[in-house]
């Protein structure tokens, strides 16, 4: 300390000498670390303070940071590239457990699009999506044969999530088909009906059909005949004659389809079933039936006495 009040110059000795809190800071030091002679001591074993940087001016040390966070806060960490958010891959792994285990019958309509969506869309929510495409068309069986630019128009709906929906609407109306064709149609008028459906329920306009059986009434063949607007097909009596010429056919069962829901026949149905009916009877072809399509329902024209 007397080597402190020596090298110091006199405004310090001035202090040191006049100030008593400098005085007693000295006793209280030598009370608590005897071993210290004096302040000098203590501070030799101190670390040199960091130097300066002479061409810069500064601290060779970075600064630290203002704010540090707090030890028990989560810092969150962007996901992995290529990989979906932990929450978007355990819903989905929770939903294809529950299709694999309860079946399709016990999952919405909108759970199911989602699980068809999961392949277009792999790295994103898509139950917004999902639920958006049902209110606009109304059920998945609308969602799956909606045309491809009313599909186009829906938010979030691009050109991956079409061709997914077009491709499982295209592999359940193949097999439905599978299930009718080169088979006799009249046993399996069920299957046939299940068929018409898929096929042509849930069209937006009128489309009319034509299957082609055999003498044993096996179809040959399941050809669409024209597509026309929300309430008129234009049917041509020569052509569907003339293709049933080509193919050998020996029956026909005519199918066409009301958008609106309601299968009731209008004049012009009964008018143009009548007029192929006497055209296939000159060339000894038989038409079995003509059946309308509506929304779940159907009509049968040898059921209902019109044939």
């Amino acid at each position: 300390m007397d080597k402190f009040r020596a090298e110091a110059g006199p405004p310090v000795k001035a202090v040191y000498s006049c100030c008593p809190k400098v005085r007693g800071i000295e006793s209280s030091f030598q009370i608590i670390f005897p071993a210290f002679a004096d302040l000098n001591g203590f501070f030799s074993i101190l670390p040199d303070p960091p130097r300066m940087n002479r061409n810069h001016h500064a601290f060779s040390e970075p600064p630290l940071t203002l704010f540090l966070p707090d030890s028990d806060e989560a810092v969150p960490t962007p996901p992995k590239a290529g990989k979906p958010p932990s929450y978007i891959a355990d819903h989905r792994a929770r939903l294809r457990e529950r299709f694999m285990t309860g079946g399709a019958g016990a999952m919405p309509d909108y759970e199911l699009l989602e699980l068809l969506l999961f392949r277009a869309i792999p790295r994103q929510d898509v139950k917004p999506l999902a639920r958006r495409l049902i209110a606009t068309f109304g059920d998945l069986a609308r969602v799956l044969a909606a045309p491809v630019a009313r599909l186009s128009s829906v938010e979030g709906v691009g050109p991956a999530v079409v061709t997914e929906l077009k491709l499982v609407g295209a592999a359940a109306q193949r097999m439905a088909r599978g299930r009718v064709m080169q088979r006799p149609v009249l046993s399996g008028w069920d299957a046939l009906l299940d068929y018409c459906h898929t096929a042509m329920g849930h069209e937006g306009v009128e489309e009319f059909r034509v299957l082609f059986l055999d003498r044993k009434n096996v179809l040959i063949a399941d050809e669409a005949q024209g597509r026309g607007t929300v309430d008129h097909v234009p049917v041509y009596p020569r052509e569907v004659l003339r293709r049933a010429l080509e193919l050998g056919a020996s029956a026909l069962i005519l199918v066409h389809n009301h958008p609106s829901g309601d299968p009731t026949p209008s004049e012009a149905d009964i008018t143009m079933t009548m007029r192929i009916r006497a055209g296939a009877e000159v060339m000894g072809i038989t038409v079995h039936d003509h059946l309308i399509i509506g929304t779940g329902c159907e009509v049968s024209f040898r059921r209902e006495g019109l044939l």
